[in-house]
């Protein structure tokens, strides 16, 4: 998984079926999600893609999708965004996201 920041944002959401991560280094929940998110990659096939974004690295980005609570994960489709959920997710919730 790629950690992505502002200026990358845009031209990695923009083709295809996109995950992404808002988290912090810091964020215990982060880091379980993170190693799920791990396992979900390897699993997608190229169904599509998971990228991270560091809030605190990329507070506009946070901003503009009104990440309050971390991990917040964002589901882009051809650059437009179709869902969002907020906190841990299990494996299988986040492998559905792609089917």
């Amino acid at each position: 998984m790629k950690i992505i920041n502002e200026k990358e944002f845009e031209n990695e959401i923009k083709e295809g079926v996109v995950l992404v991560d808002f988290f912090a280094t810091w964020c215990a929940p982060c880091r379980m999600m993170g190693a799920i998110l791990e396992e979900v990659d390897k699993e997608l096939g190229g169904k599509g893609k998971i990228v991270k974004v560091d809030v605190d690295q990329n507070e506009k980005l946070a901003k503009q999708f009104a990440v309050m609570s971390i991990p917040t994960l964002v589901l882009f489709k051809d650059g437009q965004m179709v869902s969002r959920n907020v906190g841990v997710m299990q494996k299988q919730e986040c492998l559905k996201l792609f089917e």
